[in-house]
């Protein structure tokens, strides 16, 4: 059963063919259900939703590629690129470097974040103002910054 509805898919397809300018991947790491069923062993309850609404969404349009990862057996890979937990989703192009990340499921408010991230991944752009951008241009070291969202 889809997560999208058709017409929200519909308006999904029509904004990204206005918008989108270059591709977009999104990596994605996460639990590959295997057949095999193990007692006691860590489970990701959000994993399976989580992949079925990235590739709803890259289904939208031909410029957003999704990329699996299987985190338990690419453990090495996700440590690269600092993933520590999942699902994890990273917003990739060829000049964006994936520091747009979301873990859980990006759903309600969410989801209208990831596709203007998408939107801006793929275009080269943010809606930062001016002032904004010539402001970040003065920091003289890295800053990491995380946006914990809930909904209460």
């Amino acid at each position: 059963m889809a997560l999208l509805r058709e017409e929200d898919a519909a308006k999904l397809r029509e904004i990204f063919d206005e918008r989108l300018k270059g591709d977009v991947t999104l990596v994605h790491y996460t639990q590959i259900a295997g057949k095999l069923i193990v007692p006691g062993a860590a489970t990701c309850p959000a994993c399976k939703d989580t992949r079925e609404l990235l590739q709803e969404l890259a289904d939208t349009s031909d410029h957003i590629t999704l990329e699996l990862h299987d985190f338990a057996a690419e453990v090495d890979q996700a440590a690269k690129v600092g993933v520590e937990k999942i699902p994890a989703t990273l917003v990739t192009s060829a000049a964006s470097d994936g520091r747009v990340r979301y873990f859980g499921v990006p759903s309600g408010y969410e989801f209208a974040s990831l596709v203007e991230d998408v939107i801006d991944v793929g275009s080269g752009t943010s809606e930062l103002a001016a002032e904004t951008e010539e402001a970040l241009k003065g920091l003289q070291k890295d800053v990491h910054i995380q946006v914990f969202v809930t909904p209460t």
